[in-house]
């Protein structure tokens, strides 16, 4: 449910609103705008009269939500949102381009490629330190050895570091050395590991499960928010379906519908979502032609020796012939890079 107060509504009818709620059991999530603050109710699924809340001082209306989600509609936050890290602004007008390799595999490596990629336009590194394989005797990454090569990475090229962590118990840990903490598919619906990132208030970015609706990935997102941390970004990276011929089916569809029914920023990974580095430019410029606030890309310097993914990730100078690509085509939509 969410309480509408008028334009000129008061501090204190807001606050006798607020505590109606908390009376109620329930708890408030309030969004203020240029014209008037919105009062959302957050609780069990117990059916409220609204007339209870429609007689009080100040409410113009008093409308009910149909969306399971509720801190992740845009009936509770109508306007988008815009996550700041570390100087960036990740949702409104601007575009933002994450990339980097699938796996640290070495310094050398990955200070090579944090270098071509921040050449080439992107403000924030991409690097797993973690890395959750289908093969249990495939790499599995280099822990907490990544994680100091990532923050050595962070303080020699000054871009935030977004990297994936995979239980509850390494948050702490991964927190220390990333900006952003990654949510990887397999763990969309890993609810302890989601707990635990809601508490840590550190900007979020979870991607979309291999077989999950857009509805289940906004219900994911609403475990993180309902502990109070809003910067969350949701990231369409592909779903399985019928089709062999790529690794995932890119939901170019889930972009302009996300758009639509949340306020978080919304960003494509088109090297997840094709499996090929010949078809991530491609789709890439179709997700932001489609409304996406960015996109995070693999991009390695030597793909044919990769430990990873190499058959997804972009050479630098295809990966700078990318940037020059969205560039144009945010332009046109209005946006820029």
């Amino acid at each position: 449910m969410v309480i509408v107060m008028k334009h000129n509504a008061t501090k204190q009818e807001i606050d006798e609103v607020v505590a109606e709620i908390h009376a109620l059991g329930f708890k408030d999530h309030l969004s203020s705008g240029e014209e008037r603050t919105i009062i959302g109710v957050i609780g069990d699924e117990r059916p409220i009269d609204p007339e209870h809340f429609e007689i009080l001082d100040g409410v113009e209306r008093v409308v009910r939500i149909l969306h399971p989600f509720k801190l992740a509609s845009r009936d509770f936050h109508p306007e988008d949102s815009v996550i700041k890290i570390n100087g960036i602004s990740v949702g409104g007008n601007q575009v933002i381009v994450m990339a980097g390799p699938c796996s640290v595999e070495s310094r050398e490596q990955l200070m090579e490629t944090a270098a071509a990629v921040k050449e080439a336009g992107a403000t924030v590194l991409r690097g797993g330190a973690f890395k959750p394989r289908t093969s249990p005797y495939a790499f599995q990454g280099l822990g907490l050895k990544g994680l100091e090569l990532l923050r050595e990475a962070h303080d020699t090229y000054r871009m935030p570091i977004v990297t994936e962590v995979m239980a509850s118990q390494d948050v702490s840990l991964v927190a220390q050395y990333a900006d952003i903490l990654q949510v990887g598919a397999r763990n969309m619906q890993n609810f302890s590991l989601l707990h635990a990132l809601g508490e840590t208030q550190k900007p979020v970015l979870l991607k979309r499960g291999l077989m999950s609706t857009v509805e289940e990935l906004l219900m994911a997102a609403e475990y993180i928010l309902s502990h109070g941390n809003q910067r969350v970004m949701l990231c369409e990276r592909g779903i399985r379906t019928f089709e062999t011929a790529t690794r995932n089916t890119f939901d170019i569809n889930a972009i302009p519908l996300l758009k639509q029914l949340t306020h978080l920023p919304v960003i494509a990974d088109p090297s997840h979502g094709t499996g090929k580095w010949e078809l991530v430019t491609p789709v890439a410029r179709a997700a932001i032609a489609a409304g996406a606030d960015g996109i995070i890309v693999e991009v390695h310097c030597n793909p044919a020796h990769a430990l990873s993914d190499g058959a997804q990730s972009l050479k630098p100078a295809k990966f700078a012939e990318l940037v020059n690509d969205i560039r144009r085509i945010a332009q046109a939509v209005g946006r820029m890079v």
